[in-house]
């Protein structure tokens, strides 16, 4: 039985298109997603700040669209193996109980026991770890998944996958439905 982790933020939560429409809903300026491509995460909108601004909103992280499949594949995955959702939420405190009442409203099937919030990631130790950033994946020893996110889509350095449907390919879940 493999160990997994999963992180949140743009791997199982779409906070690139809550960023997006919270912007959209913000200035009335719609921006292209492919805008964003290769840009650190955070920049690339017209009004500088305005996503620090919305990771310091109170809702934000409570209200992000979930990524496409990741309920499914994750589900599925808990069958076989020992998942745990790891996420660097300390550096926005108000992040930590949204981010639990988002998982306990998308992911029931998920104990807290297996939820980990930190500031770093480099104390995790675990067989897979599935993360949209370098930073998170870098000092990581066991197998590293670069889940695509406009932010890394520089990255070359990592096995990637681009969508849950990959994510069910790497650990040969055939039979699962994703949406």
């Amino acid at each position: 039985m493999a160990r997994i982790v999963i992180d949140m933020d743009n791997v199982m939560a779409d906070l690139t298109q809550h960023y997006l429409n919270y912007y959209e809903d913000e200035h009335g300026i719609r921006i292209d997603p492919a805008t964003l491509n290769g840009i650190p995460e955070g920049n690339g909108f017209p009004v500088e700040g305005a996503v620090l601004k919305y990771l310091n909103t109170p809702g934000f992280f409570r209200t992000a669209p979930v990524m496409p499949g990741s309920q499914e594949v994750i589900k599925a995955l808990m069958e076989d193996h020992e998942v745990f959702i790891v996420s660097a939420a300390m550096e926005f405190p108000l992040s930590l109980a949204e981010k639990l009442a988002w998982l306990n409203e998308h992911f029931p099937f998920i104990s807290w026991k297996n939820i980990v919030f930190c500031g770093s990631k480099t104390i995790v130790d675990a067989d897979y770890m599935i993360d949209d950033h370098d930073k998170n994946l870098r000092y990581f020893k066991g197998e590293r998944l670069l889940f695509t996110a406009p932010h890394n889509t520089n990255l070359i350095d990592y096995k990637r996958v681009n969508n849950w449907n990959d994510v069910a390919d790497v650990f040969s879940l055939k039979e699962v439905e994703t949406v």
